[in-house]
C-alpha cells in the first residue's frame, strides 16, 4: 500500500502541507479533493517524489526517497496537470516514452492497445501539437498506461497517480478516463487522483481525502466525506448533496456509461 506520514512541504516562505497522513490501498481509487490552493497537487507531487518534503512516504513497503528513478518508474506512473512538448513528436513517439520508463519495452503492441483504451485508435501518426487539449490529455494517459500496463507485476501492485485527469475532457471522455482508472484498480493496481469534479469523485472513488489549507480534514468513503457540512465548509459556499432542483432541465452523470455507440 501507500503510506504517507507527517508530510510537510514548504515552498519559499509558505508552508503548503502542514503534516499530512494518507493511506491508500491497491484495488481502490483514492481521490484527493478540495478547493483551489488547498495543497492537492503539492501532495500528489510529494507522494511521487517530485518535491522536497519532510515526513515519510512508503510505496509497497519501500521508502520513496531511497528509490532510484528507474525503480520508481517500474512501480508507478504519473499524469501531471499539463505537459508541454517543444518538438514535433508524433502521438506514437509520445506514448512510447512510457515504454522507455516501464517494464514493457519489448511490447511493441502496447501503444496501439493503450490508444484504443483511451479512445484514440489510429492516432499513432498524428502530430501531437495538432491535437486538441482533450486529445493531448488522453495521449498522456496512454503513455501512463503503457508504463504500468500490468496492474500487478511480480506479485506487487503498481500505481497510477493522476492530477486532474479529466480537466480538458467532455463528459463522455471523462467517464471513459475514470473507467480506465477504476478498471486498473479492480485489476489489483492502486490509483490516486486529484479531482475537482465531486460528482465523478462520488461515482468512481473508493476513498476520498478532503483537503483544506494544507491539511486533510476528512478521509473515508464518499458517503462519509462528501457531506453537506464538510463540503460547505471546505468550499466556503452552501452545498447540498443528492438534492436535484425540482424545476428546469439538468444533465447529471450519475448512472451514465461511456462507450454506448
Amino acid at each position: 500500500m501507500l503510506e504517507a506520514t507527517g508530510i510537510r512541504v514548504t515552498l519559499g516562505w509558505r508552508e503548503i502541507l502542514r503534516g499530512i497522513d494518507l493511506f491508500a490501498r491497491p484495488g481502490e481509487v483514492t481521490a484527493i479533493v478540495g478547493p483551489n490552493g488547498s495543497g492537492k497537487t503539492t501532495l500528489l507531487r510529494a507522494l511521487t517524489g517530485e518535491v522536497d518534503h519532510d515526513g515519510q512516504i512508503r510505496l509497497n513497503g519501500q521508502d520513496v526517497d531511497r528509490l532510484r528513478p528507474w525503480q520508481l518508474a517500474a512501480m508507478r506512473a504519473v499524469l501531471p496537470q499539463a505537459t508541454a512538448l517543444a518538438f514535433p513528436f508524433t502521438v506514437l513517439e509520445v506514448v512510447r516514452l512510457g515504454l522507455a520508463a516501464g517494464l514493457g519495452a519489448a511490447r511493441a503492441d502496447l501503444p496501439g492497445k493503450a490508444l484504443r483504451r483511451v479512445g484514440l485508435p489510429g492516432f499513432e501518426g498524428r502530430l501531437y501539437q495538432q491535437l486538441s487539449g482533450g486529445e493531448k490529455q488522453r495521449v498522456h494517459l496512454a503513455r501512463v498506461l503503457v508504463q504500468i500496463w500490468e496492474p500487478v507485476a511480480h506479485g506487487a501492485p503498481r500505481w497510477m497517480f493522476l492530477d486532474e485527469p479529466v480537466s480538458s475532457l467532455d463528459i463522455g471522455h471523462q467517464l471513459q478516463v475514470m473507467q480506465v482508472a477504476r478498471d486498473f484498480a479492480r485489476a489489483g493496481g492502486g490509483v490516486i487522483a486529484v479531482m475537482h469534479d465531486l460528482n465523478l469523485t462520488a461515482m468512481f472513488a473508493s476513498s476520498v481525502a478532503l483537503m483544506e489549507q494544507g491539511l486533510i480534514t476528512g478521509f473515508g468513503s464518499p458517503d462519509d466525506v462528501l457531506t453537506d457540512a464538510a463540503l460547505s465548509r471546505a468550499y466556503d459556499c452552501r452545498l447540498r448533496t443528492n438534492h436535484a432542483p425540482v424545476t428546469g432541465r439538468w444533465i447529471l452523470p450519475q448512472g451514465a456509461e461511456a462507450g454506448l455507440s
